[in-house]
């Protein structure tokens, strides 16, 4: 599906190609610090369907919970997360698009979790917490 979305302060701009079917949650600690939540949620983009306006700030954190170094892409003036990427040339690029910045994210429900194992206990209770409409 065609993708399209912007960092907060719209610097930077992102459309693509993304197959809904890839969104994923990831629990790991790297996600939950990077975005100061309980978890990420991302689709894969290939680095040919992926157009950008604006450039964004690269953090290279040199080993991942994986194991493998990742590129971590963010606006510089607002801090929105953009992508994560495997480093490397010669590479294949391929980004892993944060969910939160597209314009589809309702129709980007995600098909699966990884790194469970680092899930904070009360994520799988969240739907029982008390709701209301806007903050209150």
């Amino acid at each position: 599906m065609k993708i399209d979305g912007s960092c907060h302060c719209g610097f930077i701009t992102i459309e693509g190609e993304a197959d809904p079917e890839r969104v994923a949650i990831c629990h790991c600690t790297d996600c939950q610090t990077g975005t100061g939540s309980a978890f990420r949620i991302s689709v894969p983009v290939a680095g040919t369907a992926l157009k950008m306006t604006g450039q964004p700030s690269l953090y290279m954190k040199t080993t991942a919970e994986s194991g493998r170094p990742r590129v971590q892409a963010f606006c510089g003036k607002c801090g929105t997360p953009i992508y994560s990427t495997t480093p490397g040339d010669g590479v294949q690029p391929s980004y892993t698009v944060r969910v939160g910045v597209l314009r589809q994210r309702d129709q980007l429900t995600p098909r699966r979790q990884q790194w469970f194992r680092s899930a904070r206990p009360w994520v799988t209770e969240i739907m029982f917490l008390p709701t209301s409409e806007k903050q209150g």
